[in-house]
């Protein structure tokens, strides 16, 4: 088949680096890249070139070529760089939509007869682990995240025994143990800090003990916090009132928190109000990976740093992009992973029996094919 890879337009990453391409075309297609695709992430196109690829000068000219899309970042829909308008009816895309959070834009592929897959809709099953991007990602923002805080702060992290005396190390709270979470943990764990970690989820106690971190324990069983893919589930306001005043005294002391828990399709619950800001250490610094949703502390702005009570709260949009030559090669192995399980003898087999290509699939043959994508659009007040 022929696969277009698309230079993205907001964000540094690119949906298939050196190494894909040279699997694609082992296994029988034809690669078109578009120019200067990979550039941000250190990847020119003499090197698109060397692997086996087409580069082509325009996203025109690629969209008209390719069977298959491949993007980081959904497509924009409408103004001067409209791209599901080029998109052609039969069109197979696979980037990471969204369609939880942005059901409008999965109408917007059904009208315009696109088949499309979004890579963030991996269903959590042993078998598409390899597949899972926002697994990929999440790791890379839980690092991430952590370097930025221990820059940010006015102190060491590690404990420290110098000629002046001993230097205590720096106390870290972890807001949500999944794997951004988990991965904080680790790498504040690397660092030397001393670290405490708040879940709803009694299952991932073992996980962060495992890691070297004490787990604070919410009064919540394991039916109520988790649904049936493992994520954290929306437990309602008075919980997460409930929630703030555990946290509350976990925060004093502390020189970094990490803040990750989110809801899928829904706005990331606010776990850190203005109050407890102001009982935190001075100089200590606040990174919310979950500000494109709305942030666990009430302070964040996405995208910026503020300074609020002698505190740095910072609100990353896009952790992973900050990294973009290893969250592109991440990424590009998740979605060429899924590639070989959609594309069959030289075709896209939309096998509806396969719970991997069922649960990702969102549009097709103009219409909206995702129960879970159709009720968020019904939510929002849309029309498939």
């Amino acid at each position: 088949m022929k696969i277009g890879v698309c230079k993205e337009t907001a964000d540094t990453r690119v949906a298939a680096v050196e190494e894909t391409v040279r699997a694609f075309k082992k296994n029988g297609h034809e690669v078109f890249v578009q120019a200067a695709a990979g550039a941000a992430a250190n990847i020119s196109d003499e090197n698109y070139q060397q692997a086996g690829a087409t580069v082509v000068p325009s996203l025109k000219e690629l969209l008209a070529t390719a069977e298959v899309v491949l993007k980081v970042q959904p497509p924009v829909a409408g103004g001067d760089n409209d791209e599901v308008g080029q998109l052609r009816s039969g069109t197979v895309l696979v980037a990471t939509l969204r369609p939880l959070t942005d059901p409008a834009l999965a109408a917007k592929l059904a009208a315009a007869g696109v088949t499309s897959f979004s890579m963030d809709m991996v269903p959590r099953i042993a078998r598409a682990q390899s597949m899972d991007v926002l697994s990929s990602m999440a790791s890379v923002a839980g690092y991430k995240a952590v370097l930025l805080a221990a820059n940010r702060i006015g102190r060491l992290m590690p404990m420290m025994m110098t000629a002046a005396g001993t230097i205590q190390p720096a106390g870290v709270l972890v807001i949500g143990a999944g794997v951004a979470g988990l991965q904080a943990i680790a790498t504040a764990r690397r660092l030397g800090a001393t670290i405490k970690a708040v879940d709803t989820r009694p299952a991932v106690k073992e996980q962060v003990e495992s890691l070297g971190a004490k787990f604070v324990p919410l009064e919540v069983d394991h039916q109520q916090a988790q649904d049936a893919g493992g994520y954290a589930k929306d437990l309602g306001e008075e919980f997460y009132r409930q929630e703030q005043e555990i946290v509350a005294p976990h925060l004093k002391g502390c020189s970094v928190v990490i803040c990750t828990a989110q809801i899928p399709g829904r706005k990331a619950p606010v776990l850190i109000t203005e109050a407890m800001v102001k009982t935190m250490l001075p100089g200590s610094a606040i990174i919310d990976i979950a500000a494109p949703y709305g942030g666990n502390c009430s302070l964040t702005k996405p995208g910026q740093w503020v300074e609020a009570h002698g505190v740095s709260i910072y609100g990353p949009e896009n952790l992973p992009a900050e990294m973009p030559a290893l969250s592109s090669t991440l990424y590009s192995r998740n979605i060429a992973t899924f590639l070989n399980e959609l594309i069959k003898d030289g075709k896209v087999n939309l096998d509806m029996n396969n719970e991997v290509i069922k649960g990702m699939l969102i549009t097709h043959e103009g219409k909206i094919v995702s129960e879970a994508t159709l009720k968020a659009l019904e939510r929002q007040g849309g029309k498939p």
